[in-house]
């Protein structure tokens, strides 16, 4: 792994007319995605590109881009690859911002950030995702999504949903979500979420998902931010899932809420495939509960039969 202690550092603490923020990139062969969010990050301060031996042009790409490139080996468990991050990198900014290979940093949002971060009150501030899926932008099926990805460095933290994790959960957070000590706040501009590079790597990386969120809804610890139909987001999402899952036929239900009463229907084609996939995936993750369940009873079963 290349040590951390050696990853170039910018010469001056804020360069002249540079946004003064340390941004954090997750990606495995993200060399299609790559080139368009790390052009929109040309005044930014420091771009650190967190990647997992990737076998395609993605090290070339970010390093063509005066990116720093570090390897994160992930050998399983807590923590994923971007908490392994901010916990290790030598990050030069007070200010940490959070993304994806498939998001793009617009001038807008890069202006605002420039004057939310001055505020001495606020630690950090949620930005949503603007979900862009086969050609167009998703306007409709209850798509919009709110991220806590910028805050000052030291006061942002994943919550850890299941600390016994492994590779085919994906080497980096999913649906855990940033915590923060200190009053937040929310930006006005979105953050373009280019979300599907192409379909096949779409089924591909839900399907870590599912495995994912299979195992943190029936082992899981959701005590930092705990299921609440009047929290946050993220909260009423999850309570809302909980409740959900519990129904029979619920993959169903989840595709005619999103499609017909949230007019899922008027973002066309991209918008029947992406509340079609939607419902898959909660079928999807719905079967491997039950597949789990099964594994436990059954090992449950032998050790009582050798006792």
């Amino acid at each position: 792994m290349e040590k951390v202690e050696e990853v170039r550092k910018p010469a001056s603490p804020v360069p002249t007319g540079k946004l003064p923020v340390s941004v954090i990139i997750a990606a495995r062969n993200e060399a299609k995605n790559l080139p368009r969010c790390l052009q929109a990050l040309r005044e930014v301060g420091e771009v650190y590109v967190i990647d997992s031996q990737s076998t395609d042009d993605t090290v070339e790409i970010a390093r063509s881009h005066a990116a720093q490139v570090v390897q994160f080996p992930y050998q399983g468990g807590w923590p994923k690859k971007r908490q392994w991050a901010m916990n290790t990198l030598p990050i030069a900014y007070d200010w940490v911002l959070l993304l994806d290979a498939d998001e793009v940093l617009t001038p807008e949002l890069a202006e605002e950030i420039r004057l939310a971060i001055q505020n001495p009150a606020i630690d950090g501030y949620s930005i949503l995702l603007r979900t862009w899926f086969l050609g167009r932008p998703l306007r409709h099926g209850d798509v919009g999504l709110w991220k806590l990805s910028l805050f000052r460095r030291g006061k942002g933290r994943y919550e850890c949903r299941l600390k016994d994790q492994n590779a085919s959960m994906a080497d980096m957070e999913v649906h855990e979500h940033v915590v923060v000590e200190g009053p937040t706040a929310t930006l006005r501009s979105p953050l373009i979420h280019h979300n599907v590079e192409s379909l096949s790597r779409y089924i591909q990386k839900h399907d870590e998902y599912s495995n994912w969120e299979s195992r943190v809804l029936l082992e899981g610890d959701d005590k930092e931010l705990p299921p609440s139909l009047f929290g946050t987001q993220a909260q009423r999402r999850r309570w809302l899932k909980r409740k959900l899952f519990a129904v029979p036929g619920s993959p169903v239900l989840l595709f005619l809420y999103r499609y017909v009463w949230r007019f899922g229907f008027l973002d066309g084609v991209p918008g029947l495939i992406y509340c079609g996939f939607q419902a898959v995936q909660m079928f999807h993750t719905k079967a491997k509960i039950y597949e789990l369940k099964r594994r436990r009873i059954a090992k449950e079963r032998t050790a009582k039969e050798e006792s």
